[in-house]
């Protein structure tokens, strides 16, 4: 089991950028969180198999309609298995 951070730049706010991401990570359980941040960027912690996090962020590199993406920013962080689900939660 793997567990990826990122942090997304671009026009990724205002573009359901975190109704995709949630949706994507459904499709493939992936397990975590994310959530928007007050300089622009939306962040995300994902867990799960490598394989399902890679495609997740695969996805992340074209977005949803109306998205564009400058730059992924990924940290990888020692898996915790805390997440029972992908959720959007509050911006910082």
């Amino acid at each position: 089991m793997l567990r990826k951070h990122i942090f997304v730049s671009g026009r990724v706010q205002g573009v359901y950028y975190r109704v995709f991401i949630r949706k994507t990570a459904w499709e493939t359980g992936v397990k975590g969180w994310v959530r928007n941040r007050r300089d622009g960027r939306v962040e995300a912690v994902m867990e799960g198999e490598p394989e399902a996090i890679n495609e997740v962020i695969r996805r992340c590199r074209q977005g949803p309609p109306g998205a564009f993406i400058d730059k992924i920013d990924i940290d990888i962080e020692p898996f915790t298995g805390e997440f029972d689900d992908f959720n959007i939660v509050p911006t910082v």
